[in-house]
């Protein structure tokens, strides 16, 4: 465990040394962040800026779950994205060999060999939408709260990485994972408009349980404003725990019977 901190250390150095080196490669995601950070604002005052509440969140609800979906989607893009992504052209090209034959965990290396810290000042920005939800809403928060609200993040932000690897796994099996990626996609932008209190019958159980994005931003509002009950807590700590399993086996399973694409 020791080796692995010491060896992500000296991995987070030499990709901001490279960034540093190519200024562009900070800046520029940078710019494409918040540009798409600003359209998701607009398009959250176009749906729900006239709408009085929805299931009884009201406006300061909404824009505490949208400032905690951005600030998972921030954690993702800073921290593990544009590493995970990059697992089926690896896979496809045989470049996973070279992983595969270091004395280091492959995922491990995968996953922060590509932070972005170019998406951090979205994490002051989703902060400030979160905070001005809570004045919105005008209630006090215990430590409680906020100790079970960012509890939650942090299972979350694992849950969303969980979904990455696992739709990326299938590339060892089919030649290409852009359908699926298109569905993610799909998910996403959907359970970024809509919270999870929204959902019922069927679309419930989809979003909770098969492709649970509709949990991402919920489970951590409800949290934070007090509406998060025990059976709530426990069944987003299974869910995480279920899809962290499911990732890490197919993960392994793919690897047991992965054959480079230079052999």
């Amino acid at each position: 465990m020791k080796e692995n901190f010491r060896f992500l250390a000296e991995l987070i150095k030499l990709r901001l040394s490279h960034i540093m080196t190519f200024r562009l490669g900070f800046f520029g995601p940078f710019l494409v962040d918040a540009s798409f950070f600003m359209v998701q604002l607009l398009a959250f005052e176009a749906i729900y800026g006239h709408v009085d509440n929805i299931r009884g969140w009201g406006h300061g609800e909404i824009l505490v779950f949208v400032g905690t979906f951005s600030l998972i989607n921030a954690l993702n893009m800073t921290i593990y994205f544009f590493g995970v992504i990059s697992i089926p052209e690896k896979i496809q090209t045989g470049e996973l060999d070279l992983y595969l034959t270091k004395p280091v965990n492959p995922l491990l290396r995968i996953t922060f060999e590509k932070i972005n810290p170019g998406s951090i000042p979205l994490l002051a920005f989703s902060v400030c939408i979160i905070a001005y939800g809570m004045k919105e809403i005008g209630m006090n928060y215990s430590w409680i709260n906020i100790m079970g609200y960012l509890f939650l993040i942090f299972l979350m932000a694992i849950l969303y990485y969980d979904m990455e690897l696992l739709i990326r796994c299938f590339a060892f099996f089919v030649f290409s994972v852009n359908n699926l990626t298109k569905i993610e996609d799909t998910a996403i932008e959907l359970c970024l408009k809509i919270p999870g209190i929204a959902f019922y019958g069927v679309y419930k159980f989809i979003f909770y349980c098969v492709l649970p994005y509709g949990i991402i931003a919920t489970l951590p509002t409800q949290a934070f404003i007090g509406e998060l009950s025990a059976k709530g807590l426990v069944f987003g700590v299974v869910i995480v725990c279920i899809f962290t399993f499911l990732a890490l086996t197919f993960w392994k399973y793919g690897v047991h019977r992965y054959e480079s694409a230079s052999s």
